[in-house]
């Protein structure tokens, strides 16, 4: 079973094959020997596309399990499902037991077309075994060898990666329940005379959960390639998650939504010092993320630049959100308390104090036009507050994981001189 694991969905002989299929199906389902199909077309396409505003607008401003509007790629992507199932729907009438069944074939690959081009679009299940979660199904628990006061016992020249595990992470002075975090041990970690490693804390989107950064961000192929750069050294990465599941939303603030804020900033430094092997070394510690979590990372560096004194920003926010509506995310999260919310947020704290010392990275997809203008303002402020600053844009990219693939490498390249560590 392992080979159908293995099946790429973002390229490859099955996602051309789909591509085919999808264009093929919707051949089928747009032309028809009947007068009166166009107008069936244009009912279709006006059904389609209301469907979908009506959901987006739930999903954003109602239930608010996105912060921000979804892209128009996602948007006209849903649209088109949507639209070859009403066209599915309207050649069920009059049509023969043949001609049924190539409508659903047809609207079946229609639907995984778009489905696929989803995915692709946000970069964020690059195999079956990413979609169907096989290989975080099988990262191990952290094992007590890998804990602090256990020294590796293999020559670091013999590794040839590091490995992930996972582990639980309790929120002992937030009361925050978290789900499992994954670590990510570098060569050197592993080997004899465990050496005193930098630290790396990331956090994934909204809605979204730590493992995301295993599939869409290719967390430890990217981090092997920088430990085989460095001669087997490379930070401890710690995926931690801020919101308790795949869809709540703390904005990593502690207010009447939950403690995340104190569990951040508190309860996973004590967890990873006191279990894990790695640097005391303030400076030698950074905090990174993607979207919500590139939120949450200049949050946390603004705030806590003694625990935290660097950060990775991968299409950010302006700040935290619950949704378009800011006026109803300082009401839920602060009982309507402007200045309590506007004391936490990024921009203020820049505005009022100074990073001389302090370093981030910012970097966005260029065709992802609101979170460039975004991150152009969050980078023009942190430099007029002291950060050391790198801005970057992926051409051709919008809202999507590949942001974080194609600029983790230079992000870690940017911050390894503050880490002492030299190619």
């Amino acid at each position: 079973m392992d080979f159908l694991y293995n099946v790429r969905l973002v390229d490859g002989p099955f996602y051309w094959t789909v591509v085919g299929a999808g264009v093929a199906g919707s051949v089928f389902l747009l032309l028809r020997r009947d007068r009166r199909w166009l107008l069936s077309i244009v009912l279709s396409l006006a059904a389609a596309s209301g469907v979908v505003a009506v959901i987006h607008w739930l999903l954003v401003n109602v239930l608010t399990v996105f912060p921000e509007d979804l892209p128009i790629d996602v948007l006209l992507w849903s649209t088109v499902a949507f639209s070859a199932l009403a066209l599915f729907l309207f050649r069920l009438r009059g049509s023969s037991w043949r001609g049924r069944s190539a409508a659903g074939i047809s609207f079946a690959s229609v639907l995984l077309l778009s489905a696929l081009q989803i995915n692709s679009y946000f970069g964020l299940n690059h195999t079956a075994a990413d979609l169907f979660g096989h290989y975080v199904g099988r990262i191990p628990e952290l094992e007590a060898g890998f804990k602090r006061g256990v020294s590796g016992n293999t020559p670091v020249a013999a590794l040839e990666g590091g490995i992930v595990c996972r582990a639980s992470i309790p929120g002992i002075e937030s009361g925050f329940t978290a789900k499992d975090a994954f670590i990510y041990l570098p060569p050197a970690y592993l080997a004899t005379n465990r050496s005193q490693l930098p630290v790396l804390v990331l956090f994934a989107g909204q809605p979204g959960r730590p493992a995301d950064w295993l599939t869409g961000g290719l967390l430890e192929q990217n981090m092997n390639s920088f430990a085989a750069r460095h001669g087997g050294v490379a930070p401890v990465v710690v995926v931690v998650d801020p919101n308790g599941s795949d869809t709540a939303n703390t904005m990593c603030m502690d207010s009447r939504i939950a403690r995340a804020d104190t569990y951040l900033a508190i309860d996973v430094p004590r967890w990873i010092n006191s279990t894990l092997e790695v640097s005391a070394d303030p400076r030698k510690w950074a905090v990174g993320g993607f979207s919500f979590g590139a939120t949450c990372a200049v949050q946390m560096t603004t705030l806590h630049p003694e625990t935290y004194p660097s950060f990775i920003a991968f299409s950010g926010e302006r700040e935290p959100s619950l949704g378009p509506d800011r006026g109803r995310t300082i009401q839920t999260a602060f009982g309507g308390d402007a200045a309590a919310f506007d004391a936490l947020t990024p921009l203020t704290l820049m505005k009022q104090r100074s990073y001389d010392g302090h370093a981030g990275y910012f970097a966005v997809g260029a065709a992802d036009s609101e979170f460039v203008r975004f991150a152009r303002e969050l980078a023009a402020a942190a430099r007029m507050s002291g950060f050391d600053v790198r801005h970057a844009s992926v051409p051709g990219a919008g809202h999507s994981w590949a942001v974080a693939v194609q600029e983790l490498p230079s992000a870690m390249e940017f911050l390894a001189p503050r880490w002492g560590l030299v190619q």
